[in-house]
């Protein structure tokens, strides 16, 4: 009898890379630009992975409507401004990452997706710079979908894949991504190194230390 068939989905923005710098860089340049308070670091990382619109209405809740669209768009021009400078070092990879990704795309019955808060822009761009432009089969950004953690991000690589939820696992760094794949009923498996305290992922089935450890809570969840 074959295997059935996997899926794993990463989160992208401190999981796969670590691009708080950009992301810090463009937030501070965004309100800078409309002479409004820098929110402080934590507080901009706090809110990696939420789509823009909410991650901006959560950093100024008090702005007009319009304030926080001008704010949005201070942000996908300063973002894309960096990309463009700084290439691949803008948003580089975590140690381990492309190995446990060519470990994981090698294995006939496992798909990789992508589950994150980036524009498709944003992550096709990103993608094509690390050179895993083929190693993943479902991409579902912001652009088609509700801010995490509402599930459709993950309801739609399933859909896609043709994957069971039973079958499916969601890496990420946030409670976002963890709350996101509890209500789509798929394991959970929180990175340590991202954007959020380790505390905030009480949602996970298991939390890792780095990419090695990532067969082994597969096979933890799985078998």
């Amino acid at each position: 009898m074959s295997a059935p068939l996997r899926l794993v989905l990463f989160d992208v923005d401190g999981t796969l890379v670590d691009s708080q710098g950009s992301i810090v860089l463009a937030m501070t340049s965004s309100f800078e630009a409309l002479s409004l308070p820098v929110p402080d670091r934590s507080a901009i990382l706090s809110i990696v992975g939420l789509s823009l619109p909410v991650a901006i209405a959560r950093l100024a809740p008090t702005e007009a409507p319009a304030v926080q669209d001008r704010l949005v768009e201070g942000y996908k021009q300063a973002y894309h401004a960096h990309r463009l400078d700084q290439g691949a070092a803008s948003s580089p990879l975590f140690p381990g990452a492309r190995d446990i990704i060519e470990t994981l795309h090698a294995v006939p019955e496992v798909l990789l997706g992508v589950a994150t808060g980036k524009s498709q822009r944003g992550l096709d761009a990103l993608l094509e710079v690390h050179g895993l432009e083929s190693h993943f089969v479902t991409r579902q950004v912001a652009d088609h979908h509700p801010s995490k953690p509402h599930p459709s991000m993950i309801e739609t690589a399933l859909s896609d894949t043709g994957v069971s939820a039973a079958d499916a696992v969601m890496i990420g760094d946030t409670s976002f991504d963890m709350e996101m794949a509890r209500a789509a009923s798929v394991a959970g498996v929180g990175v340590s190194w991202g954007y959020h305290h380790r505390s905030a992922l009480r949602d996970a089935s298991c939390v890792i230390d780095a990419f090695d450890q990532l067969p082994a809570a597969l096979a933890g969840i799985w078998d």
